[in-house]
């Protein structure tokens, strides 16, 4: 088993690694969520770019997905609460908190992210940092 990035008690193949490699989509926004952080630690650049809301995306987008990767090692996933975001609703948010390391330093992005779902698909619209 090779434990998900996004939950060390689940096989990646059977978690985020099924969205990834493009065979399904996320059925909610915590699914989405949970995908989006296994891609960044995994540094799937092309994921992160077809999640994030169309019209969000900016001109160089994917080359600054790709920048951001660089010294930072995601360490782990804990998500706080939800707000709609079921397979029947059309937006929902997700707060969570993201561990890192970066430069050698421990630290964690604490985010409240907001999602909707257009034509039965689920994309990553933006994030309230709190502190």
């Amino acid at each position: 088993m090779t434990a998900c990035p996004c939950s060390a008690d689940r096989d990646y193949a059977d978690c985020c690694g099924r969205y990834l490699a493009g065979g399904q989509l996320p059925p909610t926004a915590e699914a989405l969520m949970r995908s989006r952080y296994t891609a960044f630690a995994r540094q799937n650049a092309n994921w992160l770019y077809a999640t994030l809301l169309p019209s969000k995306r900016e001109k160089n987008e994917l080359k600054s997905l790709q920048k951001s990767f660089r010294g930072i090692r995601w360490t782990g996933l804990e998500i706080l609460a939800t707000d709609r975001g079921g397979e029947q609703d059309s937006e929902g948010t997700v707060e969570f908190r993201a561990r890192c390391e970066a430069n050698g330093e421990q630290g964690a992005i604490h985010e409240r992210s907001t999602f909707v779902k257009q034509a039965g698909r689920w994309y990553y619209v933006d994030g309230e940092v709190l502190s």
